[in-house]
Order: structure tokens, then sequence, then C-alpha cells
């Protein structure tokens, strides 16, 4: 990757991620309560290698799983400076699956991902459809399961939620994910 940014840009241009597309386009029904609430932590790894990234993953796994989700619900552990080859971050997530394991998470915390680059499997390159898990930066979601299941109970049909979501930004196209970007910033409330 070229230049990183500093720590504050990166938790910018996240931020900036998550109100104009994740909650300004509604790409996830879920994730403005948390958000507003403050409950969203977002922790940017100084991680340049894979092993260093698997310590700071495990140690932001076991801070969601002690704290109380009145204070974190969910973290984002951006990483700027490594895995920022979209297949090598799709076979880093078997790392962060197997850790679960070990760490005897699995049922309890699930971990699911962004990137620039995102691709889904069936879906050429230019997709817009794929914007639906581009991030800024690569970037790992650390979610509770309970919050999972609370949330898919509240709605009637998620994969809707899905189908949805490709529809609307295949609609937009690259033109209007890239307006998204030089928009005005405004506020998600």
């Amino acid at each position: 990757m070229s230049a990183v940014p500093d720590e504050a840009e990166v938790i910018a241009a996240t931020r900036r991620w998550i109100e104009r597309a994740v909650i300004g386009l509604n790409l996830c029904p879920f994730a403005r309560a948390p958000y507003l609430k403050d409950q969203v932590r977002i922790v940017v790894s100084p991680a340049r290698d894979e092993e260093t990234l698997l310590l700071d993953l495990c140690e932001e796994l076991q801070r969601l799983v002690v704290t109380d989700e009145a204070q974190i619900e969910t973290t984002l552990l951006v990483h700027p400076q490594v895995l920022g080859d979209f297949l090598a971050f799709n076979d880093f997530l078997d790392l962060a699956d197997a850790a679960l394991v070990e760490m005897k998470l699995d049922g309890e915390l699930q971990v699911a991902s962004f990137h620039p680059d995102y691709q889904f499997g069936d879906a050429p390159a230019d997709d817009p459809a794929n914007y639906t898990n581009r991030s800024p930066f690569p970037t790992l979601h650390l979610l509770r399961e309970a919050s999972i299941e609370r949330a898919v109970e509240a709605v009637e049909d998620t994969d809707a939620i899905y189908e949805r979501n490709m529809a609307r930004l295949r609609a937009m196209g690259r033109e209007g994910w890239e307006a998204l970007w030089h928009a005005r910033a405004e506020s998600p409330e």
C-alpha cells in the first residue's frame, strides 16, 4: 500500500463510511442505534504483518467479550498497513475464525469483513453490488452473536436487506457511490 494515513485520518474515513454508506444508505438497518449511542469501538491496528494483526484481533475479541454491551456493542478493527490484497485478506478470515474457536468464543462472537476491494465470489470486480462490503481500509468487524440474534428477530426477512442493498447499489452505480464521498458532511442523526 502507498503512504499510510495517521490514526485520526483512518478513524475519520471509517466514520465517514459508516455515516454516509452504512447508515446513510441504510445498508445495515441495525447500525444506527449503536453508532449514535457511541457503542461502536473503532480501533486502528498498527500491525504490518498478519501475526501482529492476529494478536490485535485476539486482544479486541477478549476486550469485547468482557465489556458490557452498553459500553461496546461492536468493534471495528481497521488495519490499513496489512492485508491490502483482498485475496490475502479473505484467506486471513480463516485465521480469525480459528482464533474464535481457540479462544472458545465461537457462538458468542463472530468476525465479519469489509475491504476496499471486496468482491463477492460470484460477482465481477466492477459490480456495484460489491460496494455493500467495501470500506475505506481493510476492516474486521467484531460482532456479538446475541446482537445478531436480536437483529434477526426484529426483521421478518433478513435476506431482503441483502437483496435490497445489491439492487440499490447497482442502481446508484459507480458514479453514485463516488458521489457519496464528495457530498457535504451530514450527521447520521
